[in-house]
């Protein structure tokens, strides 16, 4: 289910990207590389096509996993050819470095490389070739408009529902009759209902479209399954067909709206649109006009996967819909898997059946489907079967979930149909940092630059919010700078099915995987399963292993897995690796034939206690884009000349240098994040020239000494997090710069009101604003309340302060105060009897002392 449309779409913009043109100029393979694009412009023509019939076609199935192939090959062929161009211009740049033991580069003769680049594209493009001439025999046809995808059918719904067969809806029924009553001031009020797909929106909107009060206030009532592409037409000929039992589908346009405007001309009606997925507004207001002629009494009810659906044709909160509790769940399950007659069903079915139901979440169309497998079943074993498959892996639930739940990754544009299967990577129902997903598809080249001046991680921010928007992600926490998110269990099913031909989940004692998997987690990482393989995983003795493109371990190894010969076998075997994770590992020093590594975009070294340096080779990585040795306590001296990782934009670090001057972060102009943690030594950053004009984030964590901080030359500064630090504060250091700065977290910090001092520039932007365990921290700034964009503000264990100022009742736009064990200051925010609950009972969010005092949500 893989979508070879958006894959072949990303070859063909890397294919047009500056960085490539520029590549394949210096080369000069430009009559290669446009046999390549022609090809594949015409094999691409057809997919849409070739992709709607395979499951009819096992010959055509055969054929899109041949060009499957082909594609991330071209993709492995034009990073090389990209990387090498890139590492050209850095020589040029800075030249080599003089040693005995190694020259900086050792780079074949361009004349070599070009012949050999060559070489590789025309064995791309001969195969695609012969891809393309087969393509005939399918007699597929070309897509007139290739941004169109074409949906699966889908089932047609009506408002017929049978009341006792629907189980722990009552309380949401309620709350949406509830809000019927409401008149809207824009004169129609319209009530959408979010959840994924197969949570029961629908059968809700049944329930309150059939229930008796709604009857007897609703005299015209309307039910209508909106086209995906929400046509006009279409949905005025079902009103007027639903309305009248009349079929009109041979009049124009004009007479069915002057037909519909009869029907509802100042009449109560209420109408559902159930199952809405287009997001165009000018469709939207088009049919919301003609609909406000009925009276202003009339309720529009909208059923969605998607919030941003709801957003534009809501008038009124989403109701977003939840599964049903466990004691629902386990009535729904049981009337489904249990026959009526069987009074008391077996103790053991019933503690499997437990384990059946925890595991569906509360998603009534799982929990029906699983239950209607086990109807009649009374063999222990295939309930534990059933319990213990994953959704996506049982035939027979595939055919009633997966067509519901593809429909929500047939939706999707093409950028995010490749990001998607991605979170099958990561464990089931385990919370994700969205700065780790964002990293993980930069580095493996899935985040698409549609305008110059975007950053790639706003960018990876738009995707996350977009799989928000569609019900694909759920929001569990953000905190400042920090945004986690989870996957439901059953998306993570859909996620695995449409990636399962190139993202696998593995253990450490798998002997083989498929040559077409490109993409690799590890399920365990026990020292005990790859103890009888020399310390080796045996898939990595296998050739398939060589197309790798990443490794991410799930879990936290175990001490003693990942030795050296573990980390040197992973970069000798798997050339293509963009994503490599090496953390916890226990090696003294990273093998030098790491810069073979020419692709690599991220490097995880993080949490190796015997970690004691890095080779100077690392330098020639000049893709890199993220570089982690955080909690590497051992490590000694960073490489010297690290300005030559052009690339790098993430940088964390742990080390006993007391200097970072030496090494050439300073020169870094496109990093955009620096950490330090747990440098114990580190007392000067930088001094002198300093170019880190990009440097967004800077985190400077438990470093000893007293750090000489200039801030001054990070212009671009938006996130400064501070813990248990002593800065060299001068004047210069206090005076107004910090302009763009949009968070702020001082941790643990005696210095807490000088680095105040330093907010007065960023009374424009400062968004987020915490301070933790700062006994020395006696007052809140007068001048706080001058910082009008402020969202959050996080007071914790601060036992001195006394009180909140009075001007921060002005800050309109604070959604969240946290106030914890502060003192007087806690005392002072009780609840109405409070002295300071009056200045911030305007926040729609307040945590005092661990407890939800006022807790509205979004």
């Amino acid at each position: 289910m893989a979508d070879l449309f958006s894959i072949a779409e990303g070859v063909l913009g890397k294919i047009a990207s500056r960085a490539l043109q520029e590549a394949v100029e210096i080369y000069g393979v430009e009559n290669q590389i446009s046999e390549l694009r022609e090809t594949l412009t015409a094999i691409k023509a057809v997919l849409l096509d070739a992709e709607e019939q395979q499951r009819k076609n096992h010959r055509l199935q055969v054929w899109l996993d041949r060009l499957h192939d082909v594609l991330y090959d071209a993709e492995d062929v034009l990073d090389e050819l990209e990387c090498e161009a890139l590492r050209k211009k850095v020589i040029s740049r800075y030249g080599g470095i003089k040693g005995k033991v190694h020259h900086f580069f050792s780079l074949s003769n361009p004349l070599v490389f070009r012949g050999k680049i060559s070489h590789k594209i025309k064995e791309i493009w001969e195969r695609l070739s012969r891809i393309s001439i087969d393509k005939d025999q399918f007699g597929l046809l070309r897509s007139a408009d290739n941004s169109e995808t074409r949906m699966p059918p889908r089932e047609i719904t009506d408002p017929f529902v049978k009341k006792s067969n629907v189980v722990g809806r009552d309380i949401d029924k309620k709350k949406i009759i509830e809000m019927l009553p409401s008149v809207d001031d824009k004169n129609i009020c319209v009530i959408p209902i979010v959840g994924i797909g197969g949570l029961g929106k629908t059968t809700l909107a049944k329930l309150v479209y059939n229930d008796d009060s709604v009857k007897d206030r609703f005299k015209l009532r309307i039910w209508v399954c909106v086209p995906e592409d929400f046509d006009f037409k279409k949905i005025i000929e079902e009103i007027i067909k639903h309305a009248t039992d009349q079929s009109l589908s041979d009049l124009g346009i004009q007479q069915l709206q002057t037909h519909l405007l009869d029907i509802i001309k100042d009449k109560k009606y209420l109408l559902v649109l159930d199952d809405v997925w287009s997001i165009d507004h000018r469709k939207w207001k088009k049919m919301r006009d003609l609909l406000s002629e009925g009276a202003s009494e009339s309720k529009i009810i909208v059923t969605t996967r998607s919030l941003e659906v709801a957003s534009i044709m809501g008038t009124h909160p989403a109701h977003n819909l939840k599964g049903l509790s466990h004691e629902d769940s386990m009535a729904l399950f049981k009337k489904c898997a249990f026959d009526k007659k069987e009074k008391q069903p077996r103790p053991k079915l019933l503690e499997i059946g437990e384990d059946i139901v925890t595991k569906c979440q509360g998603v009534p169309l799982l929990l029906e489907t699983l239950g209607s497998l086990l109807n009649s079943k009374d063999d222990d074993e295939h309930w534990k079967r059933i319990r213990d498959s994953e959704t996506w892996e049982l035939a027979e639930a595939k055919k009633d979930i997966l067509p519901v739940l593809e429909l929500s990754y047939v939706h999707l544009p093409s950028h995010l149909k490749q990001c998607f299967p991605i979170l099958s990577l990561f464990p089931r129902g385990v919370d994700i940092r969205t700065g780790i997903l964002i990293r993980l598809w930069m580095a493996l080249g899935l985040i698409s630059l549609t305008r110059e001046k975007l950053e790639p991680e706003d960018v990876g921010a738009e995707y996350v919010k977009e799989l928000r928007r569609r019900s694909l992600i759920q929001d569990v926490e953000e905190t400042g700078t920090v945004s986690i998110v989870k996957v439901h269990d059953l998306i993570h099913s859909l996620a695995m099915s449409v990636g399962q031909n190139y993202c696998s989940t593995i253990d450490l004692d798998t002997l083989e995987i498929s040559e077409k998997v490109r993409y690799i987690s590890t399920g365990t990482t026990s020292l005990e399963k790859i103890s009888n393989y020399d310390g080796v995983p045996p898939f990595l003795r296998k050739k398939t292993s060589k197309r790798l493109r990443a490794i991410i371990f799930q879990y936290i190894v175990d001490d003693g897995v990942i030795t050296r010969k573990f980390a040197r076998t992973f970069i000798s075997k798997c050339n293509h690796l963009r994503f490599l994770d090496l953390s916890y590992g226990s090696f003294e020093d990273l093998p030098s034939s790491i810069c073979n590594l020419k692709q690599l975009r991220s490097v995880d070294l993080s949490e190796n206690k015997r970690l004691k340096k890095l080779p100077n080779t690392i330098c020639e990585l000049q893709s890199l884009l993220e570089l982690d040795v955080s909690g590497c306590l051992e490590l000694g001296e960073l490489p010297k000349n690290m300005e030559r990782l052009v690339s790098l934009r993430f940088l964390y670090i742990t080390t006993k240098q007391k200097s970072l001057q030496e090494s050439g972060i300073q020169y870094l102009e496109n990093l955009h994040f620096l950490g330090l943690e747990n440098c114990k030594n580190l007392q000067v950053l930088f001094e002198g020239t300093c170019r880190l004009i990009r440097l967004r984030r800077l985190d400077i964590r438990v470093c000893g000494g007293t750090i000489s901080l200039p801030l001054r030359e990070f212009i671009a500064l938006e996130s400064l997090d501070i813990a248990s630090c002593k800065f060299a504060m001068t004047s210069e250091n206090k005076s107004n710069f910090m302009l763009n700065l949009r968070a702020l977290v001082i941790d643990d910090s005696e210095q807490v009101m000088e680095l105040f001092q330093c907010l007065e520039g960023s009374a424009c932007s400062l968004e987020s604003f915490g301070v933790y365990d700062c006994p020395s921290l006696t007052s809140i700034p007068d001048s706080l309340p001058n910082h009008t964009s402020l969202k959050l503000i996080h007071l914790i264990r601060c036992p001195n302060l006394s009180s909140m100022p009075q001007g921060i009742r002005s800050l309109t736009a604070l959604k969240e105060l946290c106030i914890e064990h502060c003192g007087e200051l806690s005392k002072r925010c009780e609840p109405q009897t409070g002295k300071d609950w009056n200045k911030i009972a305007h926040v729609p969010r307040i945590m005092l002392d661990l407890i939800k005092v006022q807790w509205m949500d979004d």
